[in-house]
C-alpha cells in the first residue's frame, strides 16, 4: 500500500513572506504525521526562499517517520545531508529562477556527478533517490548510478488539458513503473498532484510513495492541515 510523504515547503514560503517566525513548518510536520503521512518532505533550495537550514536541524531530531530531503547535488547539499543525516535524499534540478521544480533531473547527461553524490551519501547511510521524467533511458541512467529508488515526475500527466494527453502520459508513467521495478528501484511519484487527478495513479502497482505539498496545504488554508492530510491519506490507501 503506498505512502504518504507530506511536503511542507509552503507552509515555510508563507512564514517568509512575512520574514517571522509563522507559521512554522515543524509544527506542520508534527501534524500532518499525527494525520497520517507516514514521511515529511522538504526542499533545502540553494537560495533558501522557503525551508532554512534552522528547519533541516529541527526536523531531523523531531520527526517520527521518515524525513526525505529535496536538494540540488552540489557538493554544498551533499555536505549538508551527510552531516544531518535524513532517512532519504532527493536529488532534483534546481533552477534559481524558477518558481518550483520544472523537469526530472537529466541523470543521463549528468551521470558521473549524480553517481558521485550518491555514493557520498551512502556511505553515511542514506537512502537516495533521483527525481526524473517518465523515459526509458532516465530510469535506466537512474539504475547505473547506484540509486535506490526513482520519483516519477508527474509534472507533464499534472498539466496536460486533453483526455488523449493524459492518457498518454499516464501510460509513459505505467510504463516507467513497469520498468523501475524491474530494475529493482523503488517507485514513488510527485509533483502536480491533487484530490482529483492522484485518482488513476492510485490504482496503479509498484508506487510505493507519493509526495504531495502544494494541494495540500492550499486545501489545508481552507478546511485545516488534520483534514487535509487525512483525506489525501484516505485516496491513496482506498480499495
Amino acid at each position: 500500500m503506498a505512502k504518504l510523504g507530506l511536503n511542507v515547503d509552503h507552509i515555510a514560503t508563507v512564514r517568509q513572506a512575512r520574514g517571522g517566525t509563522e507559521p512554522d513548518p515543524v509544527t506542520a510536520a508534527a501534524m500532518g504525521e499525527l494525520a497520517g503521512a507516514e514521511g515529511i518532505t522538504i526542499h533545502l533550495r540553494e537560495d533558501r526562499r522557503h525551508i532554512q537550514d534552522r528547519d533541516l536541524e529541527i526536523l531531523r531530531k523531531t520527526v517520527q517517520t521518515k524525513l526525505n530531503l529535496e536538494m540540488a547535488a552540489t557538493d554544498e547539499m551533499v555536505g549538508i545531508a551527510c552531516r544531518i543525516r535524513p532517512e532519504q535524499c532527493t536529488l532534483v534540478p534546481e533552477k534559481r529562477q524558477e518558481l518550483t521544480t520544472e523537469g526530472g533531473l537529466d541523470v543521463l547527461g549528468n551521470l558521473a556527478g549524480i553517481t558521485k553524490a550518491t555514493s557520498s551519501l551512502h556511505e553515511t547511510g542514506i537512502l537516495v533517490s533521483l527525481f526524473v521524467d517518465p523515459t526509458p533511458e532516465q530510469i535506466k541512467a537512474s539504475k547505473e548510478s547506484g540509486a535506490d529508488a526513482i520519483e516519477i515526475h508527474t509534472g507533464r500527466y499534472a498539466e496536460a488539458r486533453s483526455e488523449q494527453a493524459r492518457h498518454h502520459e499516464l501510460a509513459a508513467i505505467r510504463e516507467a513503473i513497469r520498468l523501475g521495478n524491474e530494475l529493482g528501484l523503488t517507485v514513488h511519484a510527485g509533483h502536480g498532484l491533487n484530490y482529483v487527478n492522484i485518482l488513476p495513479l492510485t490504482t496503479m502497482d509498484g508506487i510505493e510513495e507519493f509526495n504531495i505539498g502544494h494541494s495540500i496545504i492550499s486545501r489545508a488554508v481552507l478546511v485545516g492541515l488534520d483534514r487535509a492530510v487525512r483525506e489525501m491519506v484516505a485516496l491513496i490507501r482506498r480499495p
